[in-house]
């Protein structure tokens, strides 16, 4: 198994690369000649490349979606993508995040195990001063000095991390139906006692880029969360061209759509005027209209014309009675 590297290393090392201190294409030549890729027989890789697939496709719209969520409520372009998922150890995950960030812990029911979510420090400090009012981010945002959140920004940030877990249970919903639940939040990973450090886990990463400022995110879900549903996670099972239509759901939208409520307008005619004639108008003037009192009416429904109508009175009420159905042509 590959080093994880810190969230310290990861700043570093995108830093000697845009100084020019580490060749990018010396990297790139380095990694095409390396064909050999470490393995470690002592703590296998559980989850198939096929799985590895499934998984891109949901972490890639929880991204899509913390980045839409991120985005209204600080009202600028919040940028989320996933950039990699690895198997390692519950150990290895602790080690490589900064000892200061913000962690929430949340299960998800029904299935088994806790989810973490890993925000880094410079993220956190980013929203928590557009959502209290700042519109930018000074020079200095990738300078962490603080050891601890305030009171007041951990509230906020616990509403964040609220819409992390509501996120991750619409990315799963095409796979599971899951109730996430937030049970507490830490600042410090050493703290962690919820998994033993030997513990297989799956480690999501994505890059958030706000102000041209790029920071981290993780999710960490162990493989038990993963055992009683890796039959869902076949990508056969989501791309099946012989699975059948469920019928019933026509039905349910069919429902929904009957409740749905729609505006209907009759038009009795038009008229033109000038402005003299409109502002010499009195009780009593009869105003003439294009149309024969013998001519049907137009209904529209939603502005769009729909039935040939004749008006009337049902009791003291005014009325129409369909005559003709025209499918939205006006002629």
């Amino acid at each position: 198994m590959k080093q994880v590297l810190s969230q310290q290393e990861i700043d570093s090392l995108l830093q000697a690369v845009e100084s020019g201190e580490i060749d990018a294409k010396g990297l790139e030549e380095q990694e095409k000649e390396n064909k050999v890729k470490a393995y470690d027989f002592r703590r296998p890789a559980r989850l198939s490349k096929e799985y590895i697939s499934t998984l891109n496709m949901i972490f890639e719209e929880f991204a899509k979606i913390v980045g839409n969520l991120l985005s209204t409520q600080v009202r600028t372009n919040v940028e989320m993508q996933l950039a990699s998922i690895e198997q390692v150890s519950f150990d290895e995950f602790v080690h490589s995040v900064p000892r200061f960030t913000l962690m929430g812990m949340f299960h998800s029911e029904p299935l088994a195990g806790t989810q973490i979510v890993e925000v880094s420090p410079q993220l956190c400090l980013q929203l928590v001063d557009l959502l209290c009012g700042s519109s930018e981010i000074g020079n200095n945002a990738d300078e962490i000095t603080k050891e601890s959140f305030t009171d007041i920004e951990m509230a906020i940030l616990e509403d964040i991390l609220a819409d992390f877990i509501h996120s991750f249970e619409l990315s799963w919903r095409e796979v599971a139906e899951l109730k996430a639940v937030l049970d507490t939040t830490e600042t410090n990973p050493q703290m962690l006692q919820n998994m033993s450090p030997n513990e297989p886990v799956v480690l999501i990463t994505f890059t958030v880029e706000l102000f041209e400022i790029r920071s981290f995110v993780n999710l960490c879900v162990p493989y038990i969360f993963f055992e009683s549903i890796l039959e869902k996670l076949s990508l056969r099972n989501w791309f099946r061209s012989e699975k059948e239509p469920d019928h019933s759901d026509r039905g349910k939208i069919e429902k929904s759509l009957d409740s749905a409520k729609v505006n209907l307008e009759v038009l009795l005619g038009e008229a033109t005027m000038t402005l003299e004639s409109f502002l010499q108008l009195e009780l009593g003037d009869i105003i003439p209209l294009d149309g024969k009192t013998s001519d049907p009416l137009v209904m529209a429904v939603e502005q769009r014309p729909h039935y040939l109508v004749k008006p009337g009175l049902k009791g003291k009420n005014m009325a129409v009675e369909v005559l003709q159905y025209i499918g939205g042509e006006t002629d």
